[in-house]
């Protein structure tokens, strides 16, 4: 390979405002993970109740599935540069109160009152990063774009929690909240040092037309999506995946018990899931043609069902460890060829309001992973669970892939008059 093949390997796509919203999307997440942790250790070390952990965790989760969608409205409405700085430094103000209610003793059920207002605080985040992205990034460079957030976000999953056990070893949650302020404040820089300008106007303003209801914008990138059945196809997969993940975050403890690792078992195989999806993104980044996206997708979801069955009978932590770094790997396809193709398959003026509706519903397969995960374990058993896990995901797939993918990038279904 020539020097300068090489060098247009390693460069990122994009230029420096892109960069500069990657940088400011790895610091955050990085936090919220750190702040994660921190969070639930507070909660748990107050109450000594896994009820109250859960109704937090629920806290954070829940307002991204119902606000989602008016977050993807508001990213088609105002400047999207003013929205992502005003949702990191809502979150800074949050996390300090948080972190006030940590050191001060306040009541515990401020916690997830403050976690749940901050969720709220970003839901325009994501639309508003997936919206800019396709506008920064040329289209041939974009599921490159695509796979590298992702892949920031994957890494953020296994470093974010070591460093909130770091900290907490050292010090308190309340430090660890802050320092979680500290990282939007830090994305919120990045944001602000990329000039305003055209790229982050919503499209509602430059077409100079009369706002419609939240509904009837919501309705719009509902249609929109319809009428892009290969991107649903993509979803679909995407979500699957996230449901796998929900059931992971329950099982794997079982798991991790059962080959004798205890409970840094459990840390390890997550961990080896974000790794996988780290690597599979990276991956997938050096396949950009849309021809090839329902074979790739084939093989992500293989690698999906089949370590997912065989974790169940796994006997030694090297075996399962190897087994979630696959696992993890095929998990990640699906969620960068769902975000490279709505941008392609999409018109601009309604590709924030698609994203709001996409990216809670994928949050909400976490929920939904993580609900089913007691009845299986009920019915099954560890192994008979994991074994029907994989075999659905396989049976899915078989049934999402029977057609070719449609997609030609370039072509946007634009909302029907």
């Amino acid at each position: 390979m020539s020097a300068t093949a090489i060098t247009q390997r390693l460069r990122l796509p994009g230029g420096r405002p892109f960069h500069l919203i990657l940088l400011s999307l790895a610091v955050s997440s990085c936090g919220d993970w750190l702040y994660n942790v921190a969070l639930l250790a507070l909660v748990f070390q107050r109450t000594g109740s896994a009820t109250w952990v859960a109704l937090t965790t629920a806290a954070r989760v829940l307002p991204v599935v119902v606000l989602g969608p008016i977050g993807g409205v508001l990213a088609d409405r105002y400047d999207r540069r003013r929205l992502m700085i005003a949702s990191d430094l809502s979150r800074v103000a949050l996390m300090v109160a948080l972190a006030a209610v940590a050191a001060a003793g306040l009541p515990v059920v401020l916690a997830p009152v403050i976690a749940a207002a901050a969720t709220a605080a970003s839901v325009a985040q994501p639309p508003c990063v997936a919206a800019c992205t396709a506008r920064f990034v040329e289209n041939a460079e974009l599921q490159r774009a695509q796979a590298l957030r992702s892949a920031i976000g994957q890494a953020a999953v296994v470093v974010g929690p070591a460093l909130g056990a770091v900290v907490l070893m050292a010090s308190t949650p309340a430090i660890a909240i802050l320092l979680n302020a500290l990282t939007f404040l830090g994305s919120a820089a990045a944001i602000f040092s990329v000039a305003p300008g055209e790229a982050f106007r919503p499209p509602v303003e430059e077409a100079g037309e009369p706002v419609p209801s939240v509904l009837a914008d919501i309705r719009d990138g509902a249609r929109a999506l319809k009428g892009a059945p290969a991107a649903l196809t993509l979803i679909a997969a995407d979500v699957l995946c996230s449901a796998v993940y929900g059931l992971l975050t329950v099982t794997l403890v079982l798991v991790s018990r059962k080959i004798g690792a205890g409970n840094s078992g459990y840390g390890l195989l997550l961990g080896a899931f974000g790794t996988g999806g780290v690597i599979g993104a990276i991956v997938t980044a050096r396949i950009s043609t849309a021809a090839q996206w329902r074979r790739m997708l084939a093989l992500a979801l293989g690698l999906v069902g089949v370590p997912l069955a065989a974790l169940g009978v796994a006997p030694t932590l090297p075996l399962a460890l190897a087994l979630a770094l696959l696992g993890g790997g095929g998990m990640i396809v699906g969620e960068v060829l769902s975000e490279t193709a709505l941008p392609r398959l999409l018109d601009d003026a309604v590709l924030a309001r698609a994203y709001g509706l996409v990216f809670p519903v994928s949050v909400f397969g976490i929920v939904v992973g993580s609900a089913i995960a007691g009845p299986l374990l009920a019915l099954f058993g560890l192994t008979g669970a994991l074994a029907a896990a994989g075999l659905f995901v396989l049976v899915v797939a078989a049934l999402l892939l029977h057609r070719p993918l449609a997609a030609a990038p370039g072509h946007a279904v634009s909302v029907p008059a």
